[in-house]
């Protein structure tokens, strides 16, 4: 149903688009009162004792209880629940096949970005992977004031004109040097864990600096049952030489759920030595023996007494039974080697709905013993990773080598081997699933490289969203840390295009997705009605003539559909077509779901053309009615019949 003014019992004026990202506390709220409506008070928000009395014995009213606190904390709440009023600005120059790929390389301070796509990636993304600052002193830039970020951002990349930039480093001397940290990180781990998909899993690269305290702030975050694992993960086997006292040779990657309940790890292909044990084969297929008796020392025959009975065995087939029988004479019990007793894996009823896939064999000491047959998996043989990684080619070493070869030199001391995250992709993505990966601590752009080699190797369709920060580098080739991240990513994807040129698409490459969009973080196309000025006159008469033209100066229509698109809930990548209505120009998204007209004069044949394609939503400018209040309340009308359920203008 289409909101707008009404004049009598007749709507006359559309809704306005709302050009703030999507309101976090907001949603909370509706999401309270949905499950809750009780709570409700008479002007639509949360009576906290109704709820506390909705809840009972549930609620923790106690001044001290088991947590992490900081100074700071409270502040955090409302940078996260503050809404973005900035935009992303396509950039096609700098972009890899623009039109056709779903990838995304956003440039700008990864709050905010994180905050712009609430609407649009809500729920969507499955895997996340973040190398974050590791407070080691020197490597932290932040915003000094988090309720300015993006005038903050817009003053650092020169964007707007300031004395000064509100960049810097957290430095070990600084009397909140932790809080600063856990204040940088935790709004940005909130709108993070918003954007997962309920299988979403998220891994956090750290070390000795902070891996605590994020453990704890992340609990807190995602729930401390949805805690995976601390992977301990070999970075340098030779040792940091700088360290005082242990030279270290590992970092860590903290893994968490979206929820634990949902599959979000999968299982890996068993190595060729562990396949190896498969050295038997009969009708069935091939198999390995694995002895039914429980060889864990303590698990027996006292606290497991009904996983204690006899097997008995044929002595010439090796069959098994539970009773014995003319045949089965040979008795079997689960006693280890010194004669103690044990316990079976299998109870009665599992071993006699599973008594052919049971051998028995006499051993060298005379004993009896009972075995199962374990067979490959028609799908392959898989097993669960391990927390400890070891692999030479996680290292950093590896991973300088790795940007070296990309660029000749590399331009960064440690960078993480893109072997680290493809193998955490391989555990938490599908090849054929379309899994978006996010990156907001983009770096060097190793995410999208991980990415890109493992689509390559097993055909997959995984895509990726970089989020870098422009820092400066002080070179003049790539004068930003995110001119580095891009240019690696062109290289990488030129790299894989001239392996396969002239080659059999065997992988199916020619489907994958081999390429990027460039956004730039921005103010808003659109100017906001600034409601601090003076109620002076004159001072009114001059902010409304700025208002007339409220498009920003040098903003592009490609600029101002993708910030309506991002604001409206649809990713930046969706499908957009121009259809041409009564001689104008439509943007058709998503298949004609919502209609976008950025004609600056619209007609009533438009605006009915428009209708009899039937969108459910349409977005126009207001400029485009020129004050013409009886055509936008025709517009209103025509939309309404035609059953238009949204009409906005911005």
């Amino acid at each position: 149903m289409i909101k707008n003014k009404l004049k009598g019992d007749v709507a006359v004026e559309p809704e306005k688009f709302d050009l703030r990202s999507h309101a976090v506390a907001e949603n909370k709220q509706k999401e309270l009162l949905r499950l809750f409506p009780e709570i409700q008070t008479e002007g639509g928000k949360i009576d906290f004792e109704r709820l506390k009395l909705t809840l009972g014995e549930s609620v923790d009213v106690g001044k001290e209880r088991y947590g992490m606190n900081w100074p700071g904390k409270a502040e955090c709440f409302k940078t996260l629940q503050a809404p973005s009023l900035g935009t992303l600005r396509p950039c096609r120059e700098e972009s890899v096949n623009f039109d056709t790929t779903e990838n995304l390389i956003i440039e700008g301070d990864n709050l905010e970005v994180l905050k712009l796509l609430q609407k649009s990636y809500l729920g969507k993304i499955k895997m996340i992977y973040i190398d974050p600052p590791y407070n080691t002193g020197n490597d932290f830039i932040y915003p000094d004031n988090y309720t300015e970020s993006l005038q903050t951002y817009l003053e650092y990349t020169g964007q707007v004109d300031a004395e000064g930039r509100k960049f810097g480093t957290n430095t070990d001397a600084d009397g909140r040097f932790h809080s600063k940290w856990l204040n940088m990180m935790y709004p940005r781990l909130y709108l993070a864990r918003n954007l997962l998909r309920e299988d979403g899993v998220i891994f956090i690269s750290i070390d000795d600096n902070e891996v605590d305290a994020l453990k704890t702030v992340t609990k807190e975050l995602f729930g401390e049952e949805n805690f995976v694992a601390q992977v301990v993960v070999q970075t340098n086997p030779r040792g940091r030489t700088l360290d005082q006292y242990l030279a270290k040779t590992f970092e860590y990657v903290v893994v968490f759920a979206k929820s634990i309940d949902a599959e979000s790890l999968y299982q890996v292909p068993k190595s060729e030595a562990a396949l190896s044990e498969y050295d038997k084969t009969d009708t069935d297929g091939q198999y390995r023996e694995l002895e039914l008796r429980n060889r864990n020392p303590v698990f027996t025959r006292a606290n497991r007494p009904n996983l204690w009975f006899p097997l008995y065995i044929d002595p010439k087939s090796g069959t098994v039974s539970l009773k014995r029988n003319v045949t089965h004479t040979a008795e079997a019990l689960p006693r280890n080697s010194q004669g103690e007793d044990g316990c079976w894996t299998w109870g009665q009823k599992k071993v006699e709905e599973n008594l052919t896939l049971l051998v028995g064999r006499q051993v060298a000491s005379g004993a009896w013993r009972v075995f199962r047959k374990d067979y490959i998996p028609t799908d392959g043989a898989t097993t669960k990773e391990k927390s400890l990684w070891l692999d030479k080619n996680l290292n950093h070493e590896n991973g300088k080598e790795e940007l070296g070869q990309i660029f000749g030199k590399t331009p960064f001391d440690f960078p993480k081997s893109s072997a680290l995250v493809q193998k955490a992709a391989t555990l938490a993505t599908l090849q054929d699933g379309h899994d978006i990966v996010l990156d907001f601590f983009a770096g060097s752009g190793t995410a999208a490289h991980a990415v890109l080699n493992l689509n390559k190797q097993d055909g997959g369709n995984r895509k990726f969203i970089l989020v870098q920060l422009p820092e400066p580098t002080e070179r003049k080739d790539y004068p930003t840390i995110a001119e580095i991240t891009k240019e690696r990513v062109r290289r990488v994807i030129k790299k894989l295009n001239d392996e396969d040129a002239g080659k059999l698409d065997v992988a199916n490459t020619a489907k994958q997705d081999r390429g990027f969009r460039v956004f730039k973080l921005a103010e808003s196309n659109f100017k906001p009605w600034n409601a601090d000025i003076p109620h002076d006159g004159k001072v009114l008469e001059n902010e409304l003539e700025l208002y007339v033209n409220h498009i920003c100066e040098g903003r592009t229509s490609e600029d101002i559909l993708h910030e309506i698109l991002l604001k409206s809930g649809f990713p930046l990548t969706t499908k957009v077509e121009i259809l041409k209505l009564a001689g104008k120009a439509v943007h058709s998204v998503a298949d004609g779901a919502l209609f976008i007209c950025l004609e600056r004069k619209l007609t009533l044949e438009l605006i009915r053309a428009m209708a009899d394609k039937k969108p459910e939503r349409i977005v126009c400018l207001d400029e485009g009615f020129a004050g013409n209040d009886q055509l936008k309340a025709n517009a209103v009308q025509v939309f309404r019949t035609k059953g238009v359920t949204s009409f906005r203008t911005v």
